[in-house]
């Protein structure tokens, strides 16, 4: 079971915080010279104003260079380049402003919304950062491992030949004592797994084609199972071990629950202000035109709790056949 939920933290907050700086730029002539951040550090200035360290790793962040609270060296390459961007953007900025283009009635709109924009990640980002906590993605990964049904990972060895009459000689060679893993690479005409020695690495049944399913459901390690009719032939199967399905580890995890958790939290905080608040559509709903793609609701889902929700954190580790 996957998470599919959109990833808010920290969503466009990198991105529009820098439209901040800018706004800030806008309306400031001056720019107090401490630092923004415990530890940051000045890298530059421009006509007098302080580029800080925070300032550019907010940008890198604002492109998908690092992750939100990843460090940036100061001494790479990549955060001179962003540098430079920064650098670029301040002058642009202060070219408009001698040209009082802040001043415009269109500009001030779209200052507006981004100062909309970015008290609204801030809510989002204050909200996820108070619920979204290591207490809650343990709580959440320990409720899906005790509802997770584990079957077994079986690890075998496959060869693959054309013919019933190939598979059961090659069988008779296994019993008089011939190496499965040098007759794999002999005798098999799968090239996937031929050169590893018939190699199929671990994995659980219901991942493979329902032949090798049937052949393996109830078969033991060291047993040889076969021939089995395949797409591509006919498959001699050795089971090399059998263990109960391994759960993914938290850590691993991790990701999706986090994704999970905050797309519950958003979802909950748009319907409470849905409810709390007065908002009347000034326009029609769009024409129902037979074949049109539907667009999504702006409205948020009912709220779902984890156990309802659709998406649940991985329990199990897959391991695909080779």
């Amino acid at each position: 079971m996957r998470f599919r939920a959109p990833g808010w933290k920290g969503l466009g907050c990198a991105i529009v915080l820098g439209c901040a700086a800018l706004l800030c730029a806008c309306s400031q002539k001056t720019v107090l010279e401490r630092a923004p951040e415990p530890g940051d550090k000045a890298v530059a200035t421009v006509n007098g104003q302080t580029v800080w360290a925070s300032d550019v790793k907010r940008e890198a962040v604002s492109q998908g260079l690092i992750g939100e609270g990843e460090p940036l060296d100061v001494s790479s390459d990549s955060f001179r380049q962003m540098l430079d961007e920064v650098i670029d953007e301040k002058l642009l900025a202060g070219e408009a402003l001698k040209h009082k283009l802040d001043k415009d009635p269109m500009a001030q709109r779209r200052f507006a919304a981004a100062r909309d924009q970015i008290l609204g990640n801030l809510l989002v980002q204050s909200v996820v950062d108070r619920a979204v906590t290591d207490q809650a993605i343990q709580t959440l990964y320990q409720e899906q491992l005790s509802r997770s049904k584990l079957a077994d990972e079986i690890h075998a060895r496959q060869i693959v030949v054309a013919s019933a009459a190939e598979a059961e000689a090659i069988k008779k060679q296994l019993a008089a004592g011939a190496s499965f893993e040098s007759l794999a690479i002999e005798k098999s005409i799968d090239q996937a797994t031929r050169f590893n020695g018939g190699d199929l690495g671990y994995f659980t049944t219901d991942v493979m084609p329902g032949a090798y399913e049937a052949a393996l459901k109830d078969a033991k390690a060291g047993e040889i199972v076969g021939p089995v009719k395949i797409d591509n032939g006919f498959a001699v199967i050795k089971v090399e071990d059998r263990r109960p399905e391994q759960p993914i580890p938290l850590e691993q995890a991790r990701p999706q629950i986090v994704r999970f958790l905050t797309y519950n939290q958003v979802r909950d905080l748009l319907k409470r202000l849905r409810d709390q608040s007065k908002v009347k559509l000034l326009v029609s709903p769009p024409a129902d035109v037979p074949g049109a793609p539907t667009e999504p609701a702006s409205a948020p889902p009912e709220a779902a709790s984890p156990s309802s929700a659709p998406a649940a954190p991985p329990a199990k580790s897959r391991s695909s056949a080779k």
